[in-house]
């Protein structure tokens, strides 16, 4: 089996346009959540989100091809550029002939191009089915975000997509990680990418209740693990990783950021909405086992990233499912959500944090949970509240967990020679 290490990173949030930006920035606690400006907010009951700022897709792709893509495949362009830059592995934007044929693409969205699916059902109501754009559905699939990258770049390897909700960015890294200890590929890029802040969107969580409806206060409307949450709220970005064999980025004397140790999945069986605490623990539990054996039999985890969703069921399961797994609250490492900073990105959501995750690893500090004030007494782990923290980190675990009742859990490690 290969091992397999990350050597590029790509990213876009409501606080930051590139990795090194985003980063400070949720290290310093800044908040990117305010009230929507995509659409009139108005009527809902839930008016505020984490809206990517400042962002120009015509600068990446041109007026003409802008059209045709969804602001989701948009923003994952965005990140997959940076992380394949970052990867020293484009020339004019693409890569070489030799290495096309064994780098492939894991693309992932939980729901893909759902303004454009809003804008053009309206459009067949009102204007009739003859004014459908044509390019209404290449926009809007979520395997099309792996299209239009795996063009960009000439990627000709496999071309996959994870669409699992809120765990697909941690899916998505889990299947490249097999595509490529496998022997399937020698490199993979990995895009978890979402941009739902639409009235679809928005109404459709709210009508769940399942969004923060703090809308005269939004820098603190997302409060992961305090006990005064009510809910959470959306998030826009993209996160994207090029993934390799160790063999492959060694031959090329590549920056290695970290090895991928383990990935660990599970369904809950449980509920189409209501998460339990058994499927994280398990998907938590695979991960750890399949790290602490490629580990050499022994594994300590400093960090955690957690789902932390600022919902009170999710926190309250994710915080029992860690202390079941680390063996009590005195054995848990830090745990943070830095979901207070950026909002749920759903599916871009795993990918993002495991960034977050490598960045906290190679910086030496753990971005802290903003807003986390009042302790709740069935959140009960140190959540790192309010302000960052240096410590040496060598192992971090990043959890992810999707409506359906899907899990994902991947663990990466500080690569050292």
């Amino acid at each position: 089996m290969q091992r397999v290490v990350v050597t590029g990173l790509g990213m876009i949030n409501s606080v930051g346009n590139n990795v090194e930006e985003s980063f400070k920035a949720i290290v310093d606690g800044q908040c990117g959540i305010d009230r929507i400006t995509l659409f009139d907010p108005e009527a809902f009951s839930a008016q505020i989100a984490g809206e990517v700022k400042d962002f120009d897709p015509t600068a990446i792709l041109g007026k003409k091809e802008a059209k045709k893509a969804d602001r989701f495949i948009q923003l994952g362009i965005h990140a997959s550029q940076e992380a394949m830059n970052d990867a020293g592995l484009v020339t004019d934007n693409k890569v070489s002939e030799s290495d096309a044929n064994r780098f492939g693409i894991v693309s992932a969205s939980g729901i893909g191009g759902l303004p454009n699916i809003q804008k053009n059902s309206i459009i067949c109501e009102s204007r009739g089915p003859g004014k459908i754009s044509p390019f209404f559905i290449p926009s809007s699939l979520v395997n099309m975000l792996g299209g239009f990258v795996s063009i960009q770049h000439n990627l000709k390897g496999p071309n996959i997509s994870a669409v699992t909700a809120c765990a697909a960015g941690t899916h998505a890294i889990g299947e490249a990680y097999k595509t490529i200890a496998l022997g399937g590929a020698d490199k993979m890029l990995v895009i978890g990418a979402e941009s739902a802040v639409c009235g679809a969107g928005v109404g459709g969580f709210a009508a769940m209740k399942a969004l923060s409806t703090r809308n005269d206060d939004p820098k603190t409307a997302s409060r992961p693990f305090d006990k005064n949450r009510d809910g959470f709220v959306m998030g826009e970005g993209a996160g994207a990783l090029v993934i390799e064999s160790l063999e492959s980025a060694q031959n090329r004397g590549a920056k290695i950021y970290a090895e991928v140790l383990g990935f660990g999945e599970s369904g809950d069986a449980n509920h189409i909405t209501t998460p339990t605490m058994d499927g994280p623990f398990r998907a938590m539990k695979a991960a750890f086992d399949m790290a602490k054996k490629n580990n050499g039999g022994e594994l300590k985890i400093d960090y955690v990233n957690a789902h932390g969703t600022s919902t009170p069921v999710n926190d309250k399961n994710e915080t029992a499912a860690l202390t079941e797994l680390f063996g009590g609250v005195e054995n848990c490492p830090p745990v943070t959500s830095t979901k207070g900073q950026i909002g749920h990105c759903l599916g871009a959501a795993g990918s993002i944090e495991a960034i977050i995750s490598i960045k906290a690893m190679q910086e030496g500090i753990i971005p802290p949970t903003i807003n986390q004030i009042e302790s709740d007494e069935n959140c009960t782990l140190d959540y790192v509240p309010n302000k960052s923290r240096n410590a040496d980190l060598n192992i971090v675990m990043s959890n992810s967990f999707g409506f359906g009742g899907t899990n994902g859990v991947v663990i990466m490690k500080k690569f050292t020679k």
